[in-house]
């Protein structure tokens, strides 16, 4: 989960696995798969550093090439 500001201050947490697309129109918009959207303060460059960093923590995302599937045995 990651927690963005609505532009009316008011925090709101997502589940990042269920982002399909981010926009700028300026604001940032949202489109979630079930067809929700959220218009938030964060930039697209913050929403997907957040989302990846929840991909880390939750294991979904490697920390680089070391230990990967395609390291050199």
């Amino acid at each position: 989960m990651i927690t963005l500001t609505r532009l009316n201050g008011k925090a709101l947490t997502i589940n990042a696995l269920y982002i399909e697309t981010i926009e700028s129109f300026p604001d940032t918009a949202i489109l979630l798969t079930n067809g929700r959207r959220y218009v938030v303060k964060e930039s697209v460059v913050e929403v997907q550093a957040l989302s990846t960093e929840f991909y880390r923590r939750v294991q979904l995302l490697g920390n680089g090439p070391k230990g990967g599937m395609n390291d050199e045995k």
